[in-house]
């Protein structure tokens, strides 16, 4: 999606700082307006050499887009803490030092900041403990960011995106796995179909899910629109769950979460 989104937003004459880790995501994404950074949103120097180069622009900066994440799922029981810590560091954490970062950037030139959350902000699934759970933080510190800086002229937005092609769903996949052979035996009876059909659904909603392109037109969306909303889903997963959250009960939820999710079981096992 990011890579998609800089692409977008070059195309409509933007000079994009694009955040990638390793030289040779650098050289995939180099083109006429982008400008690749190297930056891991966990490591402070990164940091402090991307608002040093902000700093040095004479441009203004228009838009920040936080959308670095990974998903590492498991049951709550099962996950090991340093995971717990590892995806709020990625997925919160992170974002907030490079926010912190780049805000007086921001406020000089009454700009914006994006925050990619995901369907797993407003309703968490299942073995999503970690990363929902840092989804719903980013949410909750967007609204407290949003009714701060709004006053001042930073207007705060947050995409909330459902299942996407990228390679995240399949990395996720990966992650669980590794989780899974890590519990104990009495875990892996408990929790073991679950992980699975969780696996399977993953893989189905993104199959399914929008393309990148499609997601980044969001994004671009947010990133461009004179008067953005506080929210925008991506996806007709994420535009039909979301508003659900707000009027069914929890017991409700449960079991349509639940029922979506007794398909995708493996057959020797039950829910």
């Amino acid at each position: 999606m990011g890579a998609a989104a800089a692409r977008e937003l070059a195309r409509r004459g933007f000079h994009v700082l694009a955040g990638v880790r390793r030289d040779r995501d650098g050289d995939a994404i180099r083109a006429a307006g982008i400008e690749p950074v190297i930056l891991d949103i966990t490591e402070s120097e990164h940091v402090s050499a991307l608002a040093a180069r902000v700093a040095a622009d004479p441009r203004e900066l228009h838009a920040l887009v936080n959308n670095a994440g990974i998903q590492v799922n498991g049951p709550v029981e099962a996950l090991p803490l340093e995971q717990w810590r590892w995806v709020f560091e990625v997925n919160l954490f992170g974002h907030i030092a490079v926010t912190q970062a780049l805000l007086p950037a921001l406020l000089r030139g009454r700009g914006r900041v994006i925050n990619i959350s995901s369907i797993g902000g407003r309703a968490a699934m299942a073995t999503y403990g970690a990363y929902a759970g840092a989804k719903f933080a980013l949410e909750a510190v967007s609204d407290s960011l949003r009714r701060e800086v709004a006053p001042l002229g930073v207007r705060v937005v947050v995409v909330e995106p459902g299942g996407v092609r990228t390679e995240m769903a399949a990395r996720g996949v990966a992650a669980a796995n590794d989780v899974a052979a890590r519990m104990t035996p009495e875990q892996a009876e408990r929790y073991g179909g679950l992980v699975q059909a969780n696996n399977a659904l993953m893989t189905s909603g993104t199959a399914s899910g929008l393309t990148a392109d499609a997601a980044a037109r969001v994004i671009v969306k947010a990133v461009t629109t004179r008067r953005p909303r506080a929210r925008y889903t991506a996806g007709r997963d994420a535009a039909m769950i979301i508003p659900l959250t707000r009027i069914l009960s929890d017991r409700t939820l449960d079991r349509i979460l639940a029922a979506n999710l007794r398909r995708h079981y493996p057959k020797q096992a039950t829910a």
